[in-house]
């Protein structure tokens, strides 16, 4: 999934002149966390987030002084330079960016022009998406071995019962380079005749445990 599919195409921008109270205003009437600041040509120059505005704004107890500092130019407390994305970056390549720098948004920059902007919440829901949660499904988790053609051997156990897969993930077992762990979404809500099935072609699963039946 590209950028471009996810990312918010109006986006609310001020100038590096405006004021503190503008953004201030920006953010409280359309219930935003960050405006990106841009020059003339549309190009990001800075970002402001409402941190920012708050960090700047004096106590609320001194009017004088809040009046003040709500005049400054924005430009005084943006922070640049600025991180940004191309629409045509895979998501899964941004999430890592948003992991690693602790960023709530990132803007979407494409021939230095702002286009689009992507923030946490949407980033949020396309994981959701990518990992098929937003489905009605069941989650089957198969400890397999790390070696080429492993995925497609275990699909087929799902295709011999026409099980429909909504989402596949891989991720390590442990510290083992060896094996793997995939974790299938599946659309059925009885998931029971496929865990048998896995277990009698010798997959060993996760999820659900392979707990053995009380002895009568």
């Amino acid at each position: 999934m590209l950028v471009e599919e996810i990312m918010k195409k109006d986006v609310i921008t001020l100038s590096p002149s405006a004021t503190i109270a503008n953004a201030l205003k920006l953010l409280r009437e359309n219930h935003i966390r960050h405006i990106p600041i841009v020059n003339q040509d549309n190009q990001v120059v800075g970002i402001v987030s409402d941190r920012d505005v708050r960090d700047a704004t004096a106590s609320i107890f001194n009017t004088a002084d809040n009046q003040q500092y709500l005049q400054q130019e924005l430009q005084s407390i943006m922070s640049y330079p600025v991180v940004t994305a191309h629409p045509l970056d895979f998501v899964e390549e941004v999430a890592r960016v948003f992991y690693n720098e602790g960023f709530g948004c990132l803007p979407v920059v494409s021939g230095n022009t702002l286009i689009g902007i992507i923030t946490e919440k949407e980033m949020l829901y396309t994981m959701i998406l990518l990992t098929g949660t937003n489905i009605q499904s069941s989650q089957i988790e198969v400890k397999v071995p790390h070696k080429p053609g492993i995925l497609p051997e275990v699909a087929a156990v799902f295709g011999k019962r026409k099980t429909n897969i909504t989402s596949v993930l891989m991720y390590p077992f442990n510290d083992d380079p060896n094996y793997k762990i995939l974790v299938f979404r599946i659309q059925t809500m009885n998931p029971v005749p496929l865990i048998q099935d896995l277990r009698d072609a010798g997959y060993e699963l996760m999820w659900p445990n392979n707990i053995a039946e009380p002895k009568l």
